[in-house]
């Protein structure tokens, strides 16, 4: 089967990634005597300089890990809360809006990338957080390669940061802005570590010591003082159309840190599946994955419109779900171990027939009615045309005016893994911070504006989030670490790659290089939360009579590009000791390296 490039193999080590130098660094961590959670680390802060318009760092980072020496995997949650002024009321009754904006101050939340990355490095770690951000700190004071499309994002929102953003102009618009090809530095960036390294450094010489330091200086410091000072006295253009101060402060930052929990399970044929928690959307995967189960997967051609379809449908009712259902279990009672069952998932499977569904369905829970999901969403479709900076280039046909999200995957010599997916805090999402060198993330958007909702807003609680990295044991041993880009693609392609390796044997290349699909079926995640029940787009290297079978069957069809489905990258181990690891070639970014 024709593959971009070969599945890389080795027994030191392998880092895949969505970028080719966050890929090496990790690779060059390992080789200095670093572990999987150092490199992992390393190539995380590396992407918040190569990748600005995908990630940053006042972005969020969910992180699954396999920790060799115990036997035991744990998510790292890197997904900060709403603070504690960000109200239903204030939003609705004092603003009058019927939406959290997808851009701005309002959608801000407490930023979990920083505290996710340093929290793994201190309890799983060996390096000093000096030598982590190393590299980091090099490329945005020398500057780094940028690939086009870092130019192409920055071009659809010049005129926002030109006219109402200027501190975002002061950063990327400097001498005119980055070119194609070119170096560009993040000076300011640069300086803001070095301040957080000398602050950590003034602890003493103990590691530990250093990198609690450095998380009370950016949750309780210098970092979070800046953030509360600018929020405060500034108001800025967002998706709205018009001006609002924000309301996150240094309190609510001094208030939070990132969390250590299990991971959720559910096993596929010999395997089990592991993701993070119903704050976020992994578990539709693994409720994809248990009505799949009921379908001969291996029977069906893996690039077959009958594998398609089956997929498809299969996703739907899993996605309505988490519609219906997820939420900051802190907050909410989720029903997912009901949701992951057997006997639930026997009488959903039944709801897939041969002809696509274009209705909405949750499940119900035992004596209860069904549960509310939003029916509206495609009514909202042209407030997409209004707003730079909002949605996710993934899925958007205006244009990559949005932000995305990046992935890691490593796994060293001692069978130590990592599953790292950060996002938010892109360029696009925020005003960039005086003296910090970076913007917030916005991942309030998330939120209904519904407090009896599962992911209605609540103060202190965790938007339902996207990000979903994943992890998978074979006969109980870890085997496989994955992921991707993609909004609410996340966890479509990923269950595509799954099967496909599960089912059919494919390789981890195989899989990320064969033609897929997604769908837009249900209420977007992101601003202004559209639906376009029914559509499904299918990649260009699909043979044109499989658009046409799925035609048939009622899906409404657009074919894309013949390489523009995915950015999975993965890295998986064996039982006789070899490593392997791939990456997407879609874009030119991905790329997968080991020894």
């Amino acid at each position: 089967m024709f593959t971009t490039r070969p599945e890389i193999a080795g027994t030191f080590g392998v880092v895949a990634s969505t970028h080719w130098i966050a890929s090496q660094v990790g690779m060059s961590v390992l080789e200095r005597g670093g572990n999987a959670f150092d490199a992992a680390a390393a190539a995380g802060f590396t992407l918040q300089v190569v990748e600005p318009h995908l990630n940053g760092p006042g972005g969020d980072c969910p992180i699954i890990l396999h920790d060799a020496k115990a036997g035991a995997q744990r998510v790292v949650c890197g997904q900060g809360v709403a603070p504690a002024k960000l109200t239903v009321s204030h939003i609705k009754d004092d603003l009058g809006l019927d939406l959290v904006p997808g851009t701005g101050f309002l959608p801000a939340m407490v930023p979990g990338a920083f505290d996710a990355w340093a929290l793994m490095l201190r309890d799983w770690g060996t390096w000093s957080l000096r030598d982590v951000l190393s590299y980091a700190i090099g490329y945005a004071r020398r500057g780094a390669h940028y690939v086009p499309r870092v130019v192409a994002t920055l071009n659809t929102v010049r005129p926002l940061f030109e006219s109402e953003w200027p501190t975002s102009a002061e950063i990327w618009l400097r001498n005119g802005g980055p070119v194609a090809g070119g170096l560009y530095a993040n000076p300011t960036l640069a300086d803001t570590w070095e301040r957080l390294l000398r602050e950590a450094e003034a602890a003493g010489h103990d590691r530990v010591a250093q990198i609690e330091a450095a998380r009370n200086a950016w949750y309780g410091g210098f970092v979070a003082e800046a953030i509360g000072d600018f929020f405060a006295k500034n108001e800025m253009l967002d998706t709205s159309g018009q001006r609002h101060r924000g309301v996150l402060t240094a309190d609510d930052m001094a208030h939070w840190r990132a969390g250590i929990e299990a991971p959720l399970k559910r096993d596929y044929r010999g395997t089990t599946l592991l993701k993070c928690g119903v704050w976020s959307q992994g578990p539709t995967m693994l409720q994809t994955m248990a009505l799949l189960e009921g379908f001969d997967m291996a029977a069906m051609d893996p690039m077959g419109e009958q594998f398609a379809h089956t997929v498809i449908e299969a996703m739907k009712l899993a996605f309505a779900d988490r519609e219906a259902f997820y939420g900051d279990p802190n907050f909410v009672d989720v029903p997912i171990h009901h949701l992951l069952s057997d006997a639930y998932n026997e009488e959903r499977r039944k709801l897939i027939g041969e002809a696509a569904s274009m209705e909405l369905r949750p499940g119900s829970l035992p004596g209860m009615a069904t549960p509310w999901v939003d029916h509206n969403a495609a009514a909202r479709t042209e407030l997409l045309t209004r707003a730079p900076g909002a949605g996710e280039p993934t899925v958007s046909r205006l244009g990559a005016s949005g932000g995305d999200t990046c992935h890691i995957d490593v796994i060293d010599a001692q069978g130590n893994m990592v599953s790292a997916t950060p996002s938010g805090g892109w360029f696009q999402s925020s005003p960039a911070i005086p003296g910090l060198g970076f913007c917030l993330g916005t991942r309030g958007q998330m939120f209904w504006l519904d407090e009896s909702l599962p992911n209605g807003l609540k103060p202190g609680k965790r938007p339902r989030t996207t990000l979903s990295p994943a992890m998978a044991l074979k006969d109980g041993r870890p085997w496989l670490s994955f992921g991707t880009p993609g909004g609410e693609q996340q966890d479509q392609w990923q269950p595509i790659m799954f099967s496909r390796m599960v089912d059919h044997a494919l390789t981890i290349q195989q899989a990320i290089d064969a033609p897929s699909f997604h769908t837009e079926h249900w209420p977007s995640s992101f601003w202004p939360r559209v639906a376009k029940p029914g559509k499904v787009v299918v990649e260009g290297r699909y043979p044109a009579e499989i658009a046409e079978a799925l035609k048939a069957r009622g899906h409404l069809v657009e074919v894309g590009g013949e390489w523009s489905e995915g950015r999975l990258t993965g890295a998986r181990q064996e039982s006789d000791g070899q490593l392997f690891a791939g990456a997407n070639p879609r874009g030119m970014q991905g790329y997968a390296v080991g020894r």
